[in-house]
C-alpha cells in the first residue's frame, strides 16, 4: 500500500493554480492527515505582508480534501470535488500568517457517513505551537458528477 507522501498535492486535491494552497502532504492514516504550507508572496490571499488568519479555514478544508483524495487514490479512484458546509468554533490567535512562516495543518476525522457527510477536528501549528483550531463539516457527493456540474456550470 502506498503512503500519502507518494502523491503530490495536485494528485490529491482537485484545486488548481493559485487556489491550490498546500505545499505537501506529510503523513496520513485512516483517520487523519498532516499537510504543510510555507506562506509565500505569490499566494492568492497574500496582502500587506501576509495571509489573513481567516485563510486558515481554507487551509484546513484543503487538508481534508487531501485526506479524501488520498483515500480515493487507495481505492484506485481520482479525487472528487467536495464542499465545505460549515465551520464551528474557528479560533485563530493570529491576525495574519507572514511570508516565510511554515504551517502544519492537521485534520482528524470525527465521522464520515456513507452519504459523504463528514466532520473533522482541525489544527494549524507553527513551530510546535497551536495557532488555530476548528471543527469543519464537509460534504463529498457519493457521485462527484453533481459537484463537477455545479462548479463548471455555476449551479442551477
Amino acid at each position: 500500500m502506498s503512503t500519502v507522501t507518494d502523491y503530490t498535492i495536485a494528485e490529491l486535491v482537485p484545486h488548481t493554480g493559485r487556489m491550490s494552497l498546500l505545499d505537501r502532504a506529510l503523513e496520513g492514516d485512516e483517520e487523519s492527515l498532516v499537510a504543510e504550507v510555507t506562506i509565500r508572496e505569490d499566494c492568492l490571499f497574500f496582502e500587506n505582508g501576509g495571509v489573513g488568519g481567516w485563510v486558515g479555514v481554507e487551509l484546513m478544508a484543503q487538508a481534508i480534501a487531501a485526506w479524501a483524495g488520498w483515500h480515493a487514490r487507495q481505492r484506485g479512484e481520482t479525487p472528487k470535488n467536495g464542499f465545505l458546509l460549515g465551520t464551528r468554533s474557528y479560533d485563530c490567535g493570529r491576525p495574519a500568517f507572514k511570508a516565510g512562516e511554515r504551517l502544519r495543518i492537521e485534520v482528524r476525522r470525527q465521522f464520515w457517513a456513507e452519504n459523504g457527510l463528514g466532520q473533522f477536528d482541525c489544527r494549524i501549528a507553527m513551530d510546535g505551537e497551536t495557532v488555530a483550531t476548528a471543527a469543519l463539516t464537509v460534504f463529498e457527493p457519493p457521485d462527484g458528477s453533481e459537484a463537477s456540474r455545479l462548479e463548471t456550470e455555476g449551479g442551477d
